[in-house]
């Protein structure tokens, strides 16, 4: 266990902030020791609009995770999201240095930043640059061209931009707090590396991350995210809805969502089939002891779901059906969709997607990690507990094709320590 290194993940999205503290093995597992899940402030679709109200909300959830851990967090992996999230897709191609030699680890390099090399306004900057496939002398689906012979190498990339103004606020709050950002991941690839299993990825899969502000869309064709984009509308658009629809406060139409969901599915899914009336006793949901200052006792379950819940998520999935129209690989993903973050739980949201997009789906759950988890054994966790594998595995190397290359490149030499550690080591120098 001492050998274990310590990683910590900061999800920061519209309506919760999470930080998750874990121990990684020198096997790779993550194994949770400290979490956390503290309400958003100073955000708006996963936006920074008040930097102080967004760190002190950063900070109130940081504070209850190392107090769990018993350790402090001197580096973090933080989650970006939001309408400004963008992707594109580029070629890249380098002549081999030394072509009767093997293809080296230096030309991958340098083909990766020669398909980097797109125009891109000011205030844009790029957040991963994610190999598709290499081709050597004109044979394509290479995985790892390493070692192979050739003369000429090529890759298709993948690359996520967002706004530098974004990236850098975002990174702003975290820093206030003496926290180093490690490295800043698109919180839909964070998602995916939570949920998404291999074959899943290769056959060709959408993720669908419903959060509370926006909804992330990511396409994986043949193992490799090949489409990214954001919609700016959320689970909160649903609570707005209810507590229009039922003229109720927005506290009170969160409560009633969740009591949605935790109702039996089976009459749910029944009242779908059969919205032709009968079972009036069924329709009837007791909502007496949640409390609401209203004074309201009674809802009617076909009101909620098809008057209100329905007509929005139909609105979603639409959206998202022409995101995926819109990348050109909608015939490319035979694995279909899998659907996760807090909003995948609300009532009818499977069904809804199955009826908008004519594909299968399933909700994914966060993979990977033991430890304290049975908090976060749910799709809300699923982009925080991405962000530890993601760190763990291509964090490092990634981040340095972000703004934040030199913030990624620190955080990999001082992953355990931090800045702390190297303070003490400067001071115990001067000790005779």
């Amino acid at each position: 266990m001492a050998r274990d290194r310590i990683l910590s993940a900061i999800d920061i999205g519209s309506s919760k902030i999470v930080t998750l503290i874990a121990t990684i093995s020198e096997e790779g597992d993550a194994r949770i020791i400290g979490v956390s899940s503290s309400p958003s402030r100073g955000l708006r679709k996963s936006q920074v609009v008040n930097i102080e109200e967004a760190t002190e909300a950063i900070s109130a959830s940081l504070e209850a995770a190392e107090r769990m851990a018993g350790a402090s967090v001197a580096q973090a992996f933080v989650s970006i999201g939001g309408s400004h999230i963008a992707s594109l897709n580029s070629h890249g191609v380098v002549a081999v240095s030394e072509p009767e030699k093997e293809i080296v680890a230096s030309d991958v390099k340098r083909v990766i930043d020669a398909a980097k090399a797109v125009q891109l306004p000011t205030s844009r900057e790029i957040l991963h640059v994610l190999p598709r496939g290499y081709s050597v002398d004109g044979q394509e689906g290479i995985v790892d061209p390493v070692g192979m012979g050739g003369v000429r190498l090529e890759v298709e990339t993948h690359l996520v931009t967002g706004g530098a103004t974004a990236i850098r606020n975002l990174h702003k709050c975290v820093s206030e707090l003496g926290v180093e950002v490690a490295g800043i991941a698109f919180s839909g690839l964070a998602s995916a590396t939570a949920t998404l299993s291999d074959t899943e990825r290769e056959l060709g899969v959408v993720l669908v991350d419903i959060g509370g502000g926006t909804t992330d869309v990511a396409i994986f064709v043949e193992g490799a995210l090949s489409y990214s984009s954001v919609i700016p509308v959320g689970a909160i658009n649903i609570t707005k809805d209810l507590a229009a629809g039922l003229r109720v406060s927005l506290e009170s139409a969160e409560k009633i969502k969740l009591r949605l969901g935790l109702l039996p599915k089976a009459p749910i899914t029944g009242d779908e089939d059969k919205p032709k009336g009968k079972g009036d006793k069924d329709d009837e949901i007791d909502v007496s002891d949640l409390g609401l200052p209203e004074g309201m006792r009674t809802i009617s379950r076909k009101t909620l779901i098809e008057g209100i819940i329905k007509p929005r998520l139909n609105e979603i999935f639409t959206m998202v059906g022409l995101e995926i129209k819109r990348s050109g690989f909608g015939g490319m993903t035979p694995s279909g969709v899998v659907m996760t973050g807090g909003g995948s739980l609300t009532v009818g949201a499977v069904e809804a997607a199955r009826r908008n997009l004519a594909m299968p789906v399933h909700i994914g759950m966060p993979q990977r990690i033991t430890g304290l988890i049975d908090e976060i054994m749910t799709p809300s966790y699923a982009t925080g507990v991405g962000l530890l594998l993601w760190g763990n595995t291509t964090g490092k190397s990634e981040s340095s094709g972000s703004l934040l290359s030199g913030f990624g490149k620190i955080g990999s030499s001082a992953q355990v320590k931090g800045l702390a550690g190297k303070l003490v080591d400067l001071v115990k120098s001067f000790l005779p």
